[in-house]
Parts: C-alpha cells; sequence; structure tokens
C-alpha cells in the first residue's frame, strides 16, 4: 500500500552549486564510469551522509505508517476502511508527482528555497493531519506531507555525490519503510494514530546541518528563462494517470497516453524545457529508470503477496509471516549497501547483471517455492534489487546528463521507480490477494 519503501529515491548530483563550463564538460565525458557523480567542489567539504539520510528516509516510515491502523483510522474520521486507505494513494501519488517538481525547482532556484518550502509544506500538512477531523482535509494534509518529504528526499539525493554514499541513503529507506507499518501501530496503540502519521517530522531536524554544509548543486548553471509550466503540468498529469492505472485502468490508459503525446511535441518544441529533450533521449537514462522500474514493481508485488504466500503454501500464521518479512526486509536492505559500495569497482554492465539476476530469482522463488524460507529469501531479493537499483541506477541515470540537468535527472528516475509502488499491489491483488 505505499510507494516509498525502497523509495528511494534518487540521486546523483554533485555536492555544490559551483561548477564551471569547464568542469561541467569534463564530468560529462567521464560519465560513463559506472556509478560515480562528481565529488565536492576544492574547498567544500561534503555534507555526512548521516544528515542526508535523517534528511530523505523518514518519510518511508511515514508512508508506511498507514498499513496496519487503517481500521483505527477509519473509525475516528467515521469512514470505512477502503475509503480511509485514500489516505495511503494520496501519500503515494503526491510523493510521485512531488519528487520531479521540486527536482526541477532545485535545478532553478537552488537548495535553500526548496528546504524552507518542503519544510513549510511538511509542517502545514502535519498540522492538518494532527487536527482535522474530516477525510477531505487529512487527505490534502498527507498530500502535503508527501510532497514535503519529496522536496527532502529530492535534496538530500542530490548532494548525495557517490554510489557509496548513496547507498546508506537507500538502505535507510529500506529498513525505515520496513519498520514503518510496525512502528506505526506501536505509536498509535499507545498514543494516537495522527502521531503515527507524523514521523517524518523527524527529517526537519537534519534541515540546519544540511543548509549550513552545502548549497544546491549546479545552481549557478540553472536556466534563466521562463518556468515551463505548461511542460510541468503535462508532467504532472501523465504521472497522475500512470499513479491511476491499476485502479481505473481505461480511463487512466486512454488519459496517459494523451499526456504522453502531448508531451512529447512539447518536448519537441522546447528541448530545454521542464522535461529535456537531451534526458528523454538518453540510451543510459532510460535503461536506467525501465531496470528500476521493473525491479520495483517486483519488490512491491512481492511485499504484498509473500505474506498471503506463507500462509497458503507453507501454513506460517500472520504473526511469523509477519516478522520473518520483516527480518528479510531489513537484510536485504543492508546488503544493497554492500553492492553500492562496491559498484564502482565491479563496472556497469556487472551491477546491471547482478540486479537483472537477482530480481528475476526472487520472481521464480515466488512463483515455483513453497518452503517458507524460500518465500522469504524471494523478499529479500525483491527488496535487495530494488533498493540497490535505486542507489546505483540514480547515479548512471544522472550521469548520462550534464550538471545543470541532474536534479532533473534524479526526479525523473525516482518517478519511475515510485510507480512501481502503484503497479506492485495492483499486480498482487490480481495474481495473489484477490484469490
Amino acid at each position: 500500500m505505499t510507494t516509498t519503501a525502497t523509495p528511494g529515491t534518487t540521486t546523483a548530483t554533485p555536492d555544490t552549486t559551483t561548477t564551471t563550463a569547464a568542469t561541467a564538460a569534463t564530468k560529462t565525458t567521464t560519465a560513463a564510469t559506472p556509478a560515480e557523480a562528481p565529488g565536492p567542489a576544492p574547498g567544500r567539504a561534503p555534507v555526512p551522509v548521516l544528515w542526508l539520510a535523517l534528511l530523505a528516509t523518514p518519510v518511508a516510515a511515514a508512508a508506511n505508517a498507514p498499513v496496519l491502523i487503517l481500521p483505527d483510522m477509519a473509525a475516528s474520521l467515521g469512514v470505512g476502511t477502503s475509503t480511509a486507505a485514500w489516505l495511503v494513494a494520496a501519500f503515494a501519488w503526491a510523493m510521485a508527482v512531488s519528487i520531479p517538481l521540486l527536482a526541477g525547482l532545485l535545478r532553478r532556484l537552488g537548495l535553500a528555497p526548496v528546504l524552507r518550502l518542503s519544510t513549510a509544506l511538511l509542517l502545514g500538512g502535519t498540522l492538518l493531519v494532527a487536527a482535522s477531523p474530516w477525510l477531505p482535509a487529512t487527505l490534502l494534509g498527507r498530500a502535503a506531507q508527501a510532497a514535503g518529504g519529496a522536496g527532502l528526499v529530492a535534496a538530500a539525493m542530490s548532494l548525495a555525490g557517490s554510489a557509496r554514499r548513496m547507498g546508506v541513503i537507500s538502505a535507510g529507506f529500506g529498513m525505515l519503510g520496513a519498520s514503518g507499518p510496525l512502528l506505526g501501530a506501536q505509536l498509535s496503540h499507545t498514543v494516537s494514530w495522527r502521531l503515527s502519521l507524523s514521523v517524518s517530522l523527524v527529517s526537519l531536524l537534519a534541515v540546519p546541518a544540511v543548509s549550513r554544509y552545502a548549497t544546491a548543486p549546479a545552481a549557478t548553471a540553472a536556466p534563466q528563462g521562463r518556468f515551463d509550466a505548461r511542460g510541468a503540468a503535462l508532467l504532472t498529469v501523465l504521472a497522475t494517470a500512470l499513479v491511476l492505472l491499476p485502479h481505473a485502468p481505461a480511463v487512466a490508459l486512454g488519459s496517459a497516453v494523451v499526456a504522453a503525446a502531448l508531451l512529447a511535441l512539447h518536448v519537441r518544441r522546447r528541448p530545454d524545457g521542464f522535461v529535456p529533450a537531451a534526458l528523454v533521449r538518453s540510451p543510459l537514462f532510460v535503461g536506467s529508470a525501465l531496470l528500476a522500474l521493473a525491479l520495483s514493481t517486483s519488490y512491491f508485488t512481492l511485499l504484498f503477496a509473500v505474506p498471503r504466500l506463507l500462509g497458503d503454501r507453507a501454513g506460517w500464521d500472520v504473526t511469523a509471516a509477519g516478522t520473518g518479512q520483516l527480518v528479510a526486509l531489513l537484510t536485504g536492505s543492508a546488503l544493497s549497501w554492500l553492492l553500492a559500495a562496491g559498484s564502482a569497482r565491479m563496472g556497469r554492465t556487472a551491477v546491471r547483471t547482478v540486479l537483472v539476476a537477482t530480481g528475476t530469482l526472487a520472481a521464480v522463488l515466488a512463483v515455483f517455492a513453497s518452503w517458507g524460507p524460500l518465500l522469504l529469501m524471494a523478499t529479500l531479493g525483491g527488496v535487495f534489487g530494488a533498493t540497490g537499483a535505486n542507489a546505483v541506477l540514480s547515479m548512471q541515470a544522472a550521469s548520462s546528463v550534464p550538471d545543470p540537468q541532474r536534479p532533473t535527472a534524479i526526479g525523473l528516475f525516482t518517478l519511475c521507480y515510485q510507480l512501481g509502488g502503484a503497479f506492485g499491489p495492483a499486480i498482487a491483488t490480481a495474481l495473489v490477494l484477490g484469490a
């Protein structure tokens, strides 16, 4: 029911704002080195990775917090559980559409305005969630929380600067996403479900530290023309249609086709707009984004299907299945950091081979295995592939374009990853949960 558990999201811009034309050209020509990103400019230290992890990862726990407490939320708001589930869908939608939008603002305006806007959205949304007795206002609050979290994610990932550091952030996404349901249930039972939905406020502890260490990547190279509002609107419509595809296939598919066609025409007319033509024409970017989408979709399918398979095939009860899956998710997320840390030495082809092989093996185990530990290995492989892809492929995708366009590359890559969180649960429902 969540789209960020792995989110992760999404990095690959440099750690500093000062980028000359000469260094940009050098970085562009050396981008073929796998999973590398430009280091900090002389005289400026990189942001400590733990601050970046704190800035980005709490949103993963916030996204998953409602999973076990939807009945409590529904009862409090006076609606049915299925209606309350829109609080999860609203968060997922807002994350998916906000990351590319706020990454575009990061590219254009720099880090400080994005941090201020994200902080305001997160605080305002949390106040609505904490105080509103009505579902519509609570939905608006959840969407604002997600948009604020998306801006913090975009900022953190743009400052990662290396696959190793990105691996720490991506592994943190997986771990907090895995812990989110239990954390949400505990806070709900101890205090209130509204507190469970407010855990992303922890991110704000990192904002002052990140602001002291760095300014927005490539801010001085941001384009000075008019903001491409039409391109941003068309991308938002396309992303919204894709997120809604599992829920209203006919309408969403038609809307997505129309929006994609209009966006393609717009990109041709304005190649340096909100969606740069160089980005969508880059085989490296497109290949990285599509592979991340496939691995993310597989992971979220397994996330929802394996607990049911553990009960049906292995006879495990709900508690055993939940505990086993949590251990598998935490382990796979931690192991993904090793892949990210070693990706520069392995090479691009080797990394992609590992990701594809692991994702394929996880899917095969889920289809054929009946022994509980093997089904848990499917979950472990799924989260390893997804979080590893988020860490490594995002760096490769962003290295395919010049520095000024890297925040945009991060945002669009993350959008593709987030779509897996919309498609996966629907596939699980169709193949397993609906049976």
